[in-house]
């Protein structure tokens, strides 16, 4: 996905979202950075539209059905939840204009806004809070998302403006989970949501109102006018889809395109010139998401750890931040970002050493016995697939390098690129692989339930390598289940440990964002969340408006 969660995995997507879509920032602010700035002299104005450049097509715009990118950009937009995060990375009120949570912190009682209303002029109430609760939990959904929410001991209406749900045991995530998407009861209760016309025609309170979907080409969104924080300036959002990065560029060079995210050769070389320093701004940051090659741990190759630490020892990380990324990111050893408070930065790690490699492969009865160059026990030669989806040249590359690498230890690799849309529903949700180069979003809460507990690992849940490992799961349930940090912390680092240990992923890099805007567009203001946050508060001057948005 994009590569890509976690306090729970409603966040890790809507931080992927922040990520992908409008750029997630860094706790260091010395490492944020603009190569421009804009003075901002102009008055704000309405109008115009932003045209974003996606590799991917949504698959299912009712987020709760959905694990990709691409459909979790365009939900966020049309969709609230009832918090948020600020810039600074403060839990804030969304549709919930404020909340009191009981001592003991089991008891949240939400109070929302007055006047909002969804998109079909109905009003937002508590019973569609209600609604949401319990159709995710419904084990008739087909979601990824309920566990968050099956830690409710009683969720009720106190009226049309309080919601209060009570917890039997403390869970730490409790808040930030409610910052998953809303859903309207009024148009999705009695009927079988998989089958609502919602999935493709989505009606939220969210700031944009979908207005069009032509499947494999665009996304259309035009801003919402009743929007309850204030219509956005920006009067439309155009997803296009193109599901080459170089095409991508080419689009964007003839301002076909507003927004991409550049890869390092673009963003180092390829704007390094008067065109893009005139008509482009240009942002660099490490991004809250890492990298990392996963096994299917059902595939009898990648049963003994032997092997998946031998592949992590053979594959040199800094030929590919080096190499891939031009020196624009980060080595991963886990699943957090480096400096921030979850981070273990005394984990093993796996230094480039091809010859470990092999006497690993050895002590796990992979020999090359007839000689011709390929590892083989009892029969059968060392050989496996990578996958990866089309149009991230960064994973292809990545691919290409460890195909190299282990061929050098007596591995034979096979790559496969498949289109997005067939790769995530037809083989990593049906766990249809040997291995993988994917990434997740590293979201600010720390909880990894969703994508390491072993409870989570039923096709289409987030879990797909099937990584099962009963201390992790008890750490899981100790580090969600207090909210002392320190406590916390101790758990999350015994995990960084196993996880470092065991290699169900050989975590590969964290790369720096590298977000492109058109400089028309004003009112992007750097800050530790990134520079979506204020979205609805980006304009373009009337001078330099280009497109009008039909409604």
């Amino acid at each position: 996905m994009t590569m890509k969660s976690i306090n729970r995995v409603f966040l890790i997507l809507i931080i992927i979202t922040l990520l992908a879509l409008w750029g997630c920032g860094n706790d260091n602010e010395k490492e944020l950075s603009s190569e421009k700035t804009v003075s901002g002299e102009s008055a704000p104005a309405y109008g115009d539209i932003m045209v974003e450049g996606s590799i991917g097509d949504a698959s299912n715009l009712i987020s709760i059905l959905s694990s990709d990118n691409a459909s979790h950009s365009i939900s966020a937009m049309i969709f609230n939840g009832l918090v948020k995060y600020d810039k600074d990375m403060n839990i804030v009120g969304d549709l919930a204009q404020s909340w009191d949570i009981s001592e003991d912190g089991l008891i949240i009682t939400f109070y929302l806004r007055k006047g909002v209303t969804w998109q079909d002029g109905r009003p937002f109430t508590a019973d569609d809070i209600l609604y949401t609760y319990r159709v995710t939990i419904d084990p008739k959904t087909p979601t990824a998302y309920a566990g968050d929410f099956l830690k409710i001991k009683k969720a009720e209406v106190i009226d049309p403006h309080t919601f209060r749900v009570t917890y039997d045991k403390p869970f730490a995530p409790a808040l930030i989970s409610w910052s998953s998407a809303i859903l309207p009861k009024h148009l999705l209760e009695g009927k079988d949501i998989t089958k609502s016309p919602l999935t493709r025609h989505p009606i939220g309170t969210g700031p944009y109102i979908f207005k069009e979907w032509v499947t494999g080409q665009k996304i259309a969104l035009v801003s919402n006018p009743d929007y309850f924080e204030g219509k956005p300036y920006i009067d439309g959002y155009i997803m296009r889809i193109i599901p080459d990065m170089a095409t991508m560029f080419l689009e964007l060079r003839a301002k076909g395109v507003d927004r991409m995210g550049l890869t390092p050769l673009q963003y180092t070389r390829q704007t390094e010139n008067n065109l893009f320093r005139k008509n482009y701004n240009k942002y660099r940051y490490l991004s809250f998401g890492y990298s990392y090659l996963g096994y299917n741990l059902e595939n009898p190759l990648f049963k003994d750890r032997r092997v998946r630490q031998a592949i992590s020892y053979a594959i040199n990380k800094k030929e590919i931040i080096e190499g891939v990324l031009l020196g624009l990111g980060k080595e991963a050893t886990g699943p957090y970002k480096p400096g921030t408070w979850p981070y273990n930065p005394d984990v093993k790690r796996y230094p480039y050493d091809p010859q470990k490699a092999k006497d690993l492969l050895a002590e796990a009865g992979w020999t090359d016995s007839d000689g011709d160059g390929i590892r083989d026990r009892n029969g059968e030669p060392f050989v496996f697939e990578i996958i990866t989806n089309q149009g991230n040249d960064l994973r292809s590359k990545c691919a290409e390098i460890t195909q190299k690498r282990l061929s050098d230890i007596g591995i034979e690799v096979k790559i496969r690129v498949i289109e997005w849309a067939a790769f995530i529903n037809d083989f990593i949700n049906k766990k249809k692989f040997d291995a993988t180069i994917l990434g997740w979003s590293i979201t600010l809460d720390p909880d990894l339930y969703d994508v390491w507990h072993s409870s989570k690992t039923k096709p289409g849940e987030l879990n797909f390598i099937s990584f099962r490992n009963e201390e992790v799961d008890e750490l899981l349930e100790k580090g969600r289940g207090t909210f002392d940090q320190a406590e916390r912390k101790k758990h999350y680092y015994r995990i960084q440990e196993i996880l470092a240990e065991e290699q169900p992923y050989t975590f590969l890099y964290v790369a720096d964002a590298l977000p492109i805007i058109n400089s028309r567009f004003r009112g992007i203001t750097p800050a530790p969340l990134g520079i979506g946050y204020n979205y609805i508060e980006w304009y373009v001057p009337k001078s330099e408006q280009k497109y009008v948005m039909t409604r």
